[in-house]
Formats: structure tokens, C-alpha cells, sequence
């Protein structure tokens, strides 16, 4: 199994009502495993993937990380002071994983500050067991504030970007 059918295997899951989900094939095999959460009273269930575990050889990097910059320490206080008065949702990150903003180091970044972003749309990549996921947008608005550094590290629930409705 490929990379690219392993990220459309990890979308199918995560697009179904699956939480747990085992393909074994001679040598490879690979689990995957969600969580259900609510993101709030008027939307819908989303499926987040949890863990990812893959029995084969890994495919090589598309891109190696640009700098080791630590993540912010408190970028959560100037941000809740600069969007007051504002409707502001955040898009957290589903996994633990290294954040990059763009598909490689020589491509454009996918969101900025400004930039409109729709539902579905790709705003970040996150490097979880040398698997490279999409991150969507799961809100429509534009984006307010980044909150992570290209190449760091992510925790599971961390808060990456903000998004004015």
C-alpha cells in the first residue's frame, strides 16, 4: 500500500461512522482508530483521527522541517484580546504531530491571516509516524490569527489557527 492510498484509507475512515478500523495484508498492516466529539449544539458530529498505527516500511519525507522554532509559549492571551467583540470558532489539531503551513518548503503556505477559508478547505499539513495529513477546515470565515510556527510540534486539541465567521 502506497502513501497516498494510506491518506485516502485515513479520510474514508474519518468521513464514516467507523472507530476503529484494522487492514492486515501479508506484511503490512495498519490501524485506525477516532474519536467522536461535538464542536458545538447547532453542528454536526466530526470525527477525529486518534491514533495511526502502520506495520511497513514508511515512505520518505516530502519535505524536511525548515527550522526547529519552538511553538509559541502564550499566544493565547494576545490572541482573545485582539478578537473581542469578534465571532471567532478555532480549528484545533486532531492529532499529535509536527505542523507545517505549507506542502513543501518551496511551496506556497495554504491559509495566511486574510485569507478566506471555506469548509473543507486544506489549511495545514501535520506529520504524525512519517504519515503527512491534511488538516480541513471545518468552519467558513477567514483566518485571524496562525497560532503555531511552521515545523513545530502539535499536541491533540491544540489550538492552530482562529477563523472570524
Amino acid at each position: 500500500m502506497n502513501f497516498n492510498e494510506i491518506q485516502e484509507l485515513i479520510k474514508l475512515v474519518n468521513k464514516s461512522n467507523l472507530t476503529d478500523f484494522k487492514l492486515k495484508d501479508k506484511d503490512f498492516e495498519i490501524q485506525i482508530r477516532t474519536k467522536k466529539f461535538y464542536k458545538g449544539a447547532h453542528q454536526t458530529v466530526v470525527t477525529a483521527p486518534q491514533a495511526y498505527t502502520v506495520s511497513a516500511p514508511a515512505p520518505a519525507a516530502p519535505h524536511a522541517p525548515e527550522s526547529s522554532a519552538p511553538a509559541p509559549t502564550s499566544a493565547a492571551a494576545p490572541a482573545a484580546e485582539s478578537t473581542k467583540g469578534k465571532n471567532i470558532l478555532e480549528i484545533k489539531s486532531p492529532i499529535v504531530g509536527t505542523f507545517y503551513r505549507s506542502p513543501g518548503p518551496d511551496k506556497p503556505v495554504f491559509t495566511k491571516v486574510g485569507d478566506a477559508v471555506k469548509q473543507g478547505d486544506v489549511v495545514c499539513i501535520i506529520e504524525a509516524m512519517k504519515l503527512f495529513n491534511e488538516i480541513e477546515s471545518d468552519v467558513t470565515g477567514t483566518i485571524v490569527k496562525v497560532l503555531v510556527e511552521d515545523a513545530s510540534p502539535v499536541e491533540y486539541d491544540q489550538v492552530l489557527f482562529l477563523v472570524e465567521v
